[in-house]
């Protein structure tokens, strides 16, 4: 049975942000037709004719909304050729504040799109500064309004732990969050990652981020968003299916500079250059940079992990029935090296208590 799920990598960006270490870079002229054109010839190689039914979809980066209208429509067209559409799909688009257009969410609303995710990150004016971003707190909350005068579910997601953050700025930041009409709420954490402006930042200058995922953890729950997976709160019902097939283990198909796919128990990953990744295409080669066949206890190890980022965690009968009872012998075995504090464990399965989620990095360290 095919992929139900794709994910399109839109690898460009206005700016780099000082954080981020994602796979994206401002085009140069011209990459943006490149890109476009080499999508079609993957979908092309990668399907052979096929024209799999998609249960969900979405469009990331890097900034989907670096792209024109012209080029949007590009894209769709390219997307219709190859695929069909459950009557009930999930389309989800990513956008920022600064470069989200009328004329973008009119293209998204006339074509399937039902959710838009804004990269708002804060609302206070002097962090986005301080981040690098090219949208100020007012360009946030138009864009919101924007996205949801057009009958949109809208999602946002929000830093935590940026140097010198206060826990009465992120509190402010949340309560806006909570107040502005959003279905979904994604947080993350502040990493320092290798190569991005911020990699030799003094850890000490960071804000507490337990504290501030702490206070999220009870803040919003009280706000109607209920806390589904380690870092996303949603209104109940409208939870990103796309994501959760992803922590389910179901499979996927990634289009795109440096995009992920997952099929029949093998993992790969495309080149990350877009330059590679056309010359490959033109080559009539799928731009495959690395692959991995995932080995039966691998799978298991990894499934646990993935289970453990979402409320429902491991259902045992499942797992057993799928990775067989030592792998979930050997999954509970790790667990219990912790407090049960961290963990709920009975006959329904393992699943992480709010307690948990804030340590569960090391959790799944164990794990896997």
């Amino acid at each position: 049975m095919p992929p139900k799920s794709l994910y399109i990598h839109v690898p460009f960006c206005e700016r780099k942000c000082a954080y981020c270490a994602f796979a994206s870079a401002v085009p140069k002229k011209g990459e943006r037709g490149l890109y476009l054109e080499a999508l079609a010839k993957e979908f092309d190689i990668r399907l052979r004719g096929t024209r799999p039914k998609l249960e969900t979809c979405y469009v990331g980066g890097g900034t989907p909304t670096a792209l024109s209208p012209a080029q949007w429509n590009s894209l769709v067209a390219t997307v219709e050729k190859h695929f069909d559409f459950a009557p009930a799909a999930e389309v989800t688009v990513e956008a920022n504040p600064n470069s989200l257009t009328a004329e973008q969410l009119k293209i998204w609303r006339d074509w399937r799109v039902t959710r838009v995710s804004i990269g708002v990150q804060s609302f206070d004016d002097a962090e986005l500064k301080l981040m690098g971003r090219l949208h100020d707190a007012d360009g946030a909350r138009r864009a919101i309004a924007a996205a949801l005068s057009c009958g949109f579910d809208v999602g946002a997601d929000l830093i935590f732990g940026l140097p010198r953050q206060t826990f009465r700025g992120w509190g402010l930041t949340l309560r806006e969050a909570a107040h502005r009409g959003l279905s979904h709420i994604s947080l993350y954490q502040l990493t320092l990652e290798e190569g991005t402006p911020w990699a030799s930042l003094d850890e000490k200058l960071l804000g507490d981020g337990y504290a501030a995922y702490r206070w999220a953890q009870w803040y919003l729950p009280r706000r109607g968003y209920a806390q589904y997976e380690v870092a996303n709160f949603a209104v109940p019902g409208r939870e990103s299916r796309h994501n959760a097939n992803y922590w389910r283990e179901g499979e996927y198909i990634g289009a795109g500079p440096a995009a992920a796919s997952y099929t029949a128990g093998l993992r790969s990953k495309n080149y990350g250059s877009l330059a590679r990744y056309a010359k490959s295409l033109e080559e009539g080669a799928l731009p495959i940079e690395e692959s991995e066949e995932l080995t039966a206890e691998k799978s298991a190890r990894e499934a646990a992990v993935l289970a453990l980022r979402m409320t429902e965690g491991v259902f045992a009968e499942n797992f057993i029935k799928r990775y067989g009872e030592k792998n979930y012998r050997s999954v509970c075995s790790a667990m219990q090296k912790f407090p049960r504090a961290l963990y709920e464990i009975d006959n329904r399965g393992i699943r992480l208590t709010k307690k948990g989620m804030r340590v569960a990095n090391i959790i799944w360290s164990e794990i896997i």
